[in-house]
């Protein structure tokens, strides 16, 4: 996939933080249907390529492991 025109930002808790440890997502890419997750401190490393419905779900689980 060619992620070369995509536009990543950092979730607003990814960016809370002050370690550093940061992921940048784009939902904005073509096929639709596709979240790009990088990590943000390597913006010319790997994309990893999510199912935006799988992503959904990565997102419930993380809220619910936070209460």
């Amino acid at each position: 996939m060619d992620f070369g025109r995509a536009r990543f930002v950092k979730p607003r808790r990814s960016s809370s933080g002050t370690d550093n440890n940061c992921v940048e997502c784009t939902f904005d890419f073509v096929p639709v249907g596709v979240v790009g997750v990088r990590d943000s401190k390597d913006p010319v490393g790997p994309i990893l390529a999510v199912p935006t419905a799988d992503w959904q779900v990565f997102l419930t689980a993380i809220r619910m492991s936070a209460l």
